[in-house]
């Protein structure tokens, strides 16, 4: 559609209705106070130079799905997930294969071909029978009809349904997967895109995961750039940074001498006056192990600095309830402020790298492992017509009309 056929008071709407969110004052002050951790909790970043001196474990986990519909009825769908760790700067093995470049673990289905209803079935079946899965479900020690929030036949309504329930699935299996590794220690993190709170998992599953994880001493962090909440903070974020870039940094009494490299960090758990505006419904942002979803505290953090880009370099994070409220089982609702000040203060090892500043750079490297978004349509079918010759002698011509697109004629 031509732009000038939108309206132009459709435009404007839209226009109006980012302003007024992006300037909304929530009355959360610049100076954070130590006794609440609602307020900025300021501190400085990690010294560039020891970034990488820590006997810290860092995975990254993330999934993936695509599909592709050929115009004769035949569809092709794969979704994957998979995880990558680095120790003290490099990526190490995580497979058990021979491969110098590809270090990480990951898991795909073996039934990709769709052509009627009962493929859909036939792939869920797969799923359940993938060793992380299975090893998840061992674990929670319950059927699939009760530990997933979807039976089997709403969640194979459609393909885009299924694929994204096995994706969310195995990536929570892999959690578990990298806590139970034999060389996973104590202080190590796991960090996963997104959030703590996938719908395909009932809560209460989910909390026992969390909580395992905590009593083995092991951080589960999901981290975001894209959130709602960051359109609602975005005024506060514009005061807070203003604060320490023109205030405080000249008054912080830094570790680093070197002024270049001088960067206050931030964070603060994120009020629910926030999150209510930010989100619709209050079970997905309850702070509770009851009533709600997931395992996740919503945090905002800001673990680098890039000049004139404000609001960039906020992160909104979620992090393991268990380890921000040690004492929530027995009904406390006290946070760990020592607990949350490690884990932000840990994450800065990993969030500067020039390429993308303030984000922790294993998500974007397991991002870049698992990905099946680029060229997915072109890298099947050269696959598929290279086997369809190769292994089952098919002629060319018949390998083409297979793949025949009319559309691209128009």
């Amino acid at each position: 559609m031509a732009g000038k056929q939108i309206p132009d008071s459709a435009i404007e709407l839209v226009a109006k209705h980012i302003n007024t969110r992006s300037n909304k004052d929530h009355g959360i002050p610049v100076i954070g106070h130590e006794g609440n951790i609602k307020t900025p909790q300021i501190f400085e970043i990690i010294q560039f130079d020891q970034i990488d001196d820590s006997d810290r474990r860092f995975y990254a986990i993330d999934g993936s799905y695509n599909s592709e519909q050929f115009y004769n009825g035949l569809a092709i769908a794969i979704y994957a997930a998979g995880y990558i760790c680095f120790h003290r700067g490099k990526q190490i093995r995580m497979n058990s294969s021979d491969d110098p470049v590809v270090l990480g673990q990951a898991y795909y289905p073996q039934n990709i071909l769709i052509t009627n209803e009962n493929h859909l079935n036939a792939i869920y079946d797969e799923f359940l029978n993938l060793e992380p899965v299975k090893y998840l479900l061992n674990f929670l020690n319950d059927s699939p009809e009760k530990i997933f929030s979807f039976k089997k036949e709403a969640i194979c309504t459609n393909l885009s349904k299924l694929l994204g329930f096995c994706q969310e699935v195995l990536e929570i299996a892999l959690i578990l997967e990298v806590i139970d590794r034999p060389e996973t220690k104590a202080g190590d993190f796991i960090l996963r895109d997104g959030t703590l709170r996938p719908v395909q998992i009932k809560q209460e599953y989910l909390v026992n995961l969390g909580e395992y994880a905590h009593k083995k001493q092991i951080k589960i962090v999901s981290v975001t750039k894209q959130s709602p909440v960051k359109m609602e903070l975005a005024y506060t974020f514009r005061q807070i940074d203003n604060y320490l870039q023109d205030q405080l940094k000249y008054e912080y009494p830094f570790v680093q001498t070197d002024s270049k490299r001088q960067k206050l960090c931030c964070w603060f758990e994120i009020p629910d006056a926030v999150l209510k505006a930010a989100y619709q419904g209050d079970m997905f942002i309850k702070k509770s192990i009851i009533g709600g979803r997931g395992f996740g505290l919503f945090m905002a953090a800001r673990l680098d600095y890039v000049e004139k880009l404000q609001n960039y370099d906020w992160l909104i994070a979620d992090v393991n309830i268990f380890d921000a409220i040690p004492q929530i089982r027995a009904g406390s609702p006290e946070r760990c402020r020592e607990e949350l000040e490690l884990i932000f203060k840990e994450l800065t090892r990993l969030t500067q790298e020039h390429y993308i500043l303030g984000y922790p750079y294993p998500l974007c490297e397991v991002h870049n492992f698992i990905s099946l978004k680029r060229n997915f349509k072109d890298e099947i079918i050269a696959r598929l017509k290279y086997s369809l010759y190769k292994d089952q002698r098919m002629d060319n011509v018949d390998i083409e009309n297979l793949f025949l697109d009319t559309h691209d004629r128009f």
